[in-house]
């Protein structure tokens, strides 16, 4: 599907561009400095995609948005050795939809405005970009199988089923309704706590303690940030200078205590301590994203959105009192 030669209205403005997945960090910053020599407005999504507005490179390239596509595969596989998929829409939605559609290892894809609303029809629910396997399971429990079904349903019905914000955004975007905008942005940073023990720790428990309360700082400083953690790192520093370093990747991007602790306990069993003489420790959040692009996952678990409400208020009760006026009661001990 290609382009148009229409009026320049008429012309898809937006690329979405997919790496291969687990492409080295250094790798993947050679890549976004490609886009920039095609548009000077590049979005990192990290940890492997990005998006590039591309109206400044039209008007200097001219309006054929599949050479720009194509020249980016050839500079990405001579200058870097990696292939990448490409979609090229009207919108944020219809480009990330369409370079999921491209075949691995890599292609270009591209989607007209007038082609848009014909071409997200057809395609199973679930590739309409944004929609987890959660939300396409409801979709699928009501008999919604397709972008077109979805595009079709009453909104009040869409947001019953996938609840207020979600459903309503949902069903704007399989109608092919989606304003943002590309935003500049880099890399994030990560973003680490640390804690130092005035004494060698010993006791497991004291440890443990200690890092819940790392959990703790994490979570506020993410949500305070407005972002989300993909994978979390914990380093160990033990007496005689030695350390421990061990990575994992949440199942979603998070910002969550709930989140963060359970897999910062599972890095903490991972290192295996016997009687080591811990002086330190460090919780670090990786692979940063924005909060507000994180999917919204419909969730049957009253307890979690308890816990979730009941996060927030915290949040505000620190933001109000101090930091240190709440928290887990184990924390009390490691503070």
């Amino acid at each position: 599907m290609t382009a148009g030669r229409g009026p320049a209205r008429e012309v898809p403005t937006v690329m979405h561009v997919r790496c291969p997945d687990r492409l080295p960090e250094e790798i993947y910053r050679q890549v976004l400095d490609q886009l920039a020599d095609l548009s000077p407005v590049v979005q990192a999504l990290p940890p492997s995609a990005a998006l590039v507005e591309l109206k400044g490179a039209l008007r200097y390239h001219g309006p054929d948005t599949r050479r720009l596509g194509e020249t980016l595969r050839v500079r990405t596989i001579s200058r870097l050795g990696v292939d990448v998929r490409v979609g090229i829409g009207p919108t944020v939605t219809v480009a990330a939809t369409a370079s999921a559609q491209v075949p691995e290892p890599g292609g270009v894809l591209v989607v007209t405005p007038a082609q848009a609303a014909d071409w997200l029809a057809a395609l199973p629910v679930q590739a309409l970009h944004g929609i987890g396997p959660r939300q396409a399971e409801a979709l699928h429990d009501y008999g919604i199988h397709t972008v077109g079904l979805l595009a079709a349903v009453p909104p009040a019905t869409v947001q019953r089923l996938l609840g207020g914000t979600a459903g309503r955004v949902a069903g704007e975007r399989a109608r092919g309704i989606d304003p943002r905008p590309v935003v500049p942005r880099s890399l994030p940073p990560s973003a680490a706590v640390r804690r130092t023990f005035d004494q060698h720790a010993l006791d497991g428990a004291t440890v443990r303690a200690a890092l819940l309360d790392l959990v703790v700082q994490l979570g506020r400083l993410l949500r305070r940030r407005g972002q989300a953690a993909r994978a979390l790192t914990l380093t160990l520093r033990f007496a005689g200078g030695t350390g421990w370093e061990k990575s994992r990747r949440l199942v979603e991007p998070s910002a969550h205590d709930e989140d963060l602790r359970t897999l910062a306990y599972q890095l903490m069993d991972a290192a295996g301590l016997q009687r080591g003489r811990l002086t330190g420790l460090a919780l670090r959040g990786e692979d940063l994203v924005d909060a507000d692009r994180v999917a919204q996952q419909i969730s049957l678990d009253t307890a979690r959105e308890a816990r979730l409400v009941a996060e927030a208020a915290v949040d505000r009760i620190r933001d109000k009192f101090g930091p240190g006026v709440i928290g887990p009661a184990a924390t009390r001990h490691a503070s």
